[in-house]
């Protein structure tokens, strides 16, 4: 049974983005509230494109604004201005990311404030609920007037031109339009400005990582209980009245999450276990207990509650944006106003999702750095070389898996540098600073990808720890599962074995959205 989402420009959320996207049986409805809106900004438009100069309306583009078009020219206008603009070139953006940022833009263009149509809507969702999906490259855009490039390849397919990808084959759009019994649409005055100035296609990948970070950050945060238990960590790393000092709002929650996982644990020890050695006259005395351990063990909240509020901001940011008028000009029928501005420009969506993206780089050096620690026997002086369970010499364990997760920590570090302040000039200078917003997004879904393969080794590594303690009921009922979980889908490595094909096994448990959630 096909379920339904109802769009009225002010109620879309990242989690309704990210289900819509996975979900071929879920519709868009428009709101008739939304849809009165659309007609009296149309109405308004249309009369003051009768009497006045409207941008992009009745005007050239960018710096040939001052270019006054005749009345008899207006839609040959907006067709122009799709043909010239969908130039974009590289390898096609995932269909999820596509249907992204056509549902941000069909709810910006219900907020009533871009003077399209009511039939421009209706086209639009036709092309949404039968996942008509067009082509777009990954290159073009630079993120202000928005994800031009990228949003007119939408537009371009909504005229019947251009490439689309319907039922799982890329195609003509004139073709797919035809056999769906969908005329191409004539676009009105303004109307393709209105398609493509705005951030929906940075925004829309930006709410597709979000969601993912959240995914990755639960795991992370399980991976971090379970390797807290097989060092047999003093618990008051992670004690409620420890992080109450410091209040960070991540610090805190991560912490909370991580004495939850570890509720049922039988192998964290509690600091008064600790005692003093017996006085023997000598001015130092070593022990053999660690008294604190590493920092990717003992500072897990203090590294992840960062990354929590990072998300959480991002978040909050990108739901203000998919629910906001990202257009220009702005048609205000309420005050009777053609605005000329700029709220098309990316950088609130291009900062955010940086910021997002060094998060993540963090997290999985982190990960990267516990990964080390339980293969390296000299530091951890517990566990056996490389995790080796047969005959270190002969066979090598994890020896070699450990380079892939360097190796693409280190790429992830070289991915970091935020890319929104890669402002060059375009457009004859009109455009004199840019977002790179789409850029950036896409940067931070590779990075994205690299964590998840991070933590992978990761996740490999410490089952191997656990095969090799050989006290999994001592664990804690999630780490329990969470062992069970990936043994049968890539058992210990005892002989060294090929592991090419079993390792996207494991970075695809680590994707599925059904896990890693605490």
């Amino acid at each position: 049974m096909k379920s339904s989402l109802t769009l009225d420009g002010n109620n879309l959320t990242i989690e309704t983005i990210d289900t819509f996207s996975r979900n071929t049986e879920i519709s868009v409805d428009i709101a008739p509230s939304a849809l009165l809106k659309v007609q009296n900004s149309r109405e308004f438009l249309e009369k003051e494109v009768q009497r006045s100069i409207v941008y992009g309306a009745n005007t050239g583009f960018g710096p040939m604004a001052s270019n006054i078009i005749n009345h008899t020219q207006l839609t040959l206008l907006q067709a122009n201005l799709i043909r010239s603009h969908a130039v974009g070139i590289g390898d096609p953006l995932p269909e999820t990311y596509v249907l992204a940022a056509m549902l941000v833009r069909l709810n910006t263009l219900l907020k009533g404030y871009s003077g399209v149509s009511p039939e421009l809507i209706r086209h639009l969702q036709t092309f949404i609920n039968k996942r008509i999906l067009p082509i777009i490259p990954e290159h073009g855009a630079v993120g202000t007037s928005g994800d031009l490039v990228q949003l007119a390849h939408i537009a371009l397919a909504l005229t019947g031109e251009g490439e689309v990808m319907y039922r799982k084959k890329r195609r003509k759009s004139v073709a797919v339009l035809k056999e769906c019994g969908i005329s191409p649409y004539a676009l009105k005055p303004k109307e393709g400005l209105s398609l493509i100035n705005g951030t929906s296609a940075m925004t829309g990948i930006g709410a597709l990582l979000c969601a993912r970070a959240e995914h990755i950050l639960s795991f992370a945060i399980r991976f971090g209980a379970l390797s807290l238990e097989l060092v047999h960590a003093f618990d008051d790393s992670i004690s409620e009245h420890l992080h109450n000092t410091r209040p960070h709002k991540g610090q805190i929650e991560v912490a909370r999450r991580l004495r939850s996982l570890l509720e049922s644990s039988r192998m964290l020890k509690k600091r008064d276990e600790l005692r003093q050695p017996s006085e023997n006259g000598a001015d130092v005395v070593h022990i053999s207990e660690t008294v604190q351990e590493f920092y990717s063990l003992r500072c897990i909240p203090q590294v992840l509650g960062p990354v929590l509020d990072t998300l959480a901001n991002t978040k909050n940011i990108l739901e203000t944006e998919m629910n906001s008028a990202s257009d220009n000009p702005i048609v205000d029928t309420e005050h009777k106003l053609i605005l000329h501005g700029g709220n098309f420009h990316g950088d609130y969506v291009a900062s955010a999702v940086d910021q997002l993206k060094i998060a993540l780089v963090k997290l999985g050096m982190l990960s990267e750095r516990r990964t080390n620690f339980f293969l390296n026997h000299e530091i951890n002086k517990f566990f056996p070389p490389f995790m080796n369970l047969r005959t270190p010499g002969l066979t090598l364990g994890l020896q070699g898996l450990q380079f892939v997760a360097t190796s693409t920590a280190a790429q992830n570090q070289t991915l970091a540098f935020p890319h929104y302040i890669h402002s060059i000039p375009t457009n004859g200078d009109n455009q004199d600073i840019v977002s790179m917003g789409t850029d950036a997004a896409l940067f931070a879904t590779k990075v994205a990808n690299n964590v998840n393969i991070i933590l992978a080794v990761e996740l490999i590594t410490l089952a191997q720890a656990v095969h090799f303690s050989n006290n999994p009921s001592e664990l804690s009922d999630s780490s329990q599962k969470l062992i069970q979980q990936i043994t049968e889908i890539f058992p210990p490595i005892i002989e060294d074995r090929t592991l090419v094909d079993q390792l996207p096994k494991v970075v695809a448990f680590i994707q599925d959205e059904k896990k890693g959630n605490v």
